[in-house]
């Protein structure tokens, strides 16, 4: 039997998947999650949310490597949000790490998503058994792949998007 949800893992699992929806939205519908949309900036709250949610939720206790995930998620997104665009010694390549920034807090954040998924869903018989089932472990690459694939095509976008503004 899985464990069971406590109110703020319940709470937290409803507001994580905020920032899932409004990211895959952006994804598909822009190209890149954009923080000066509104889905962007759906995306940001809710990533934070969860992020600060998730500081109440532990199977050990303590810190684990889910919450230093959704740091190191929000220092992403943040970072592509608000510090890149105000370094302007990054020139042409401040537009590819703000891209960078935003995809990869998405990848982190589904990180331990996918686990917690896999290791809860279908209820009462889950697909993995922890982080460390092999399950698990080609879910994530597969992620990995999907994330590399995706920032490649953001890059090409970005490229391009120069190329027709240089040529006007």
């Amino acid at each position: 039997m899985p464990h069971p949800l406590s109110t703020l893992g319940i709470a937290h699992t409803v507001i994580s998947l905020l920032p899932v929806v409004a990211g895959l939205y952006s994804l598909v519908r822009y190209g890149r999650i954009d923080a000066a949309r509104q889905v962007g900036k759906v995306y940001l709250v809710g990533l934070t949310v969860s992020v600060l949610t998730s500081f109440g939720l532990s199977s050990t206790g303590g810190i684990n490597p889910g919450h230093v995930l959704g740091v190191l998620a929000l220092l992403a997104a943040f970072g592509g949000t608000w510090l890149v665009p105000r370094l302007r010694v990054l020139g042409r390549l401040g537009a590819y790490l703000q891209a960078f920034g935003l995809s990869f807090s998405f990848f982190l954040l589904m990180v331990p998503g996918l686990n917690e998924t896999l290791t809860r869903l279908p209820s009462g018989s889950p697909l993995a058994t922890g982080p460390a089932d092999p399950v698990v472990q080609v879910a994530l690459l597969a992620w990995l792949i999907v994330f590399i694939f995706g920032f490649t095509l953001q890059g090409r976008a970005i490229r391009a998007a120069r190329r027709r503004e240089d040529g006007q």
